[in-house]
């Protein structure tokens, strides 16, 4: 039978329709391939360990900084209809919130990594200038250390909004903004974030600036290790704040499947163990080991403030009087 190229057009419609079908429901569907984890500044993540994700999942991961901790957030609940990411690293306890209440998390924050966010002092600098090194946060507002120390804004930094939390604990309801009044006529400078305060201002880091006290992390005078086998920074553990780090779908995600498989890539041993080493945080994941050095160089503070403190209810009220201090 001779069949007409009309039939046999039809025929090849649906050929070409059940082979798709075939695909489909052997495949699932689609996979996108593409997927983005959207990370504040000091996230690493090493192009060694972005292919070995590529090559064990099959996606193409992007990582896009957006500033620190608290500038992220705020990004992120900004575009929350029309998300810039599949995931999310680095929204921590102090911003948490925030996140949770614009309803920008598909499910929920799962712990990725903590510290303790302390003052840390060049050794160097206060040996040469043959000053005593402050032994607590009470010392910051002595006339010996004035124009001496940089911090982060709490607006923007979630290590400034750390501390800002240490301060109402440690000074009271009543006297924490006298606290923060005498701060500033005490001359602190005050940074946008972490990265500018300690790698540009602080005189203990690789920006040798100006300030030999700056705000940041027990664990980081682990990373200022010279080659006499000493570290040039110490850290003050009177008036820390535990610091934990989380990581998140983004809801309306365009790869909410691939975000998942990031999550569990970011909680396996293999990417916890890098940590210490590459962001100088302590992995969440138990039974993780933690660098030899940690011991000597790496402070845990016996008791820490703030992280207990309903941050949520009290930011705008902590920060609107924060922000009329420092104008």
């Amino acid at each position: 039978m001779k069949l007409s190229r009309r039939t046999l057009f039809s025929i090849s419609i649906l050929g070409i329709a059940a082979l798709l079908v075939i695909v489909v429901n052997n495949t699932g569907g689609t996979k996108i391939k593409d997927l983005t984890l959207a990370t504040h500044d000091s996230f690493v993540m090493s192009q060694d360990q972005i292919k070995e994700f590529n090559t064990k999942t099959g996606y193409t991961l992007k990582i896009v900084k957006n500033g620190d901790a608290g500038s992220l957030t705020n990004k992120l609940v900004l575009t929350k209809d029309s998300p810039i990411a599949d995931a999310v690293f680095g929204i921590d306890n102090s911003f948490a919130g925030v996140a949770t209440s614009a309803g920008i998390i598909d499910g929920n924050l799962v712990a990725t990594d903590f510290g303790d966010v302390c003052f840390n002092y060049d050794k160097t600098w206060f040996s040469t200038n043959k000053i005593a090194a402050p032994s607590s946060v009470k010392d910051l507002i002595k006339p010996a250390y004035k124009n001496l120390t940089v911090i982060e804004n709490p607006n923007t930094s979630s290590t400034g909004l750390s501390f800002l939390a240490a301060s109402v604990e440690i000074f009271g309801g009543e006297e924490w903004p006298t606290f923060w009044k005498s701060m500033k006529s005490n001359g602190v400078k005050v940074d946008d974030g972490w990265e500018a305060a300690y790698y540009t201002d602080f005189s203990g880091s690789s920006g040798k600036g100006a300030y030999p006290i700056v705000l940041s992390y027990g664990s980081s005078p682990a990373d200022e290790v010279r080659k006499d086998g000493k570290s040039q920074t110490a850290s003050i553990t009177d008036g820390c704040f535990r610091q934990t780090e989380f990581v998140g779908v983004l809801k309306k995600a365009k790869n909410p499947e691939g975000a998942k498989k990031l999550i569990e890539y970011l909680l396996s041993p293999e990417f916890q163990k890098t940590f210490p080493t590459a962001m100088y945080m302590y992995p969440a994941t138990p039974g993780v080991a933690i660098p030899e050095n940690w011991s000597s160089f790496a402070s845990k503070a016996d008791r820490t403030y703030g992280d207990t403190l309903d941050i949520n209810a009290n930011r705008k009220t902590w920060l609107s009087t924060w922000s009329e201090i420092f104008g």
